[in-house]
């Protein structure tokens, strides 16, 4: 199901944005609907990425899995 989203954009991008999927033979609400989609990703995997970093130094007080589930089961 597709929704309206009502946004404030400069006039000099909108005009890149029409042009652009005139030249490419694409439709302006595809285009930016998957503009905003891989930005989306992008975002996330900055998150990822960051959250990995700080957790790095936690990694040498890992415990093997097999060797937590005996831990677990006793």
């Amino acid at each position: 199901m597709k929704s309206v989203l009502s946004i404030k954009i400069e006039k000099s991008l909108i005009q890149q944005i029409k042009e652009f999927c005139q030249m490419h033979g694409l439709k302006q609400g595809f285009f930016v609907e998957k503009a905003i989609k891989s930005q989306l990703e992008r975002e996330e995997m900055i998150e990822d990425i960051v959250e990995l970093k700080e957790l790095r130094s936690q990694e040498k007080l890992a415990v093997p899995f097999d060797e937590y589930l005996k831990k677990k089961k006793s």
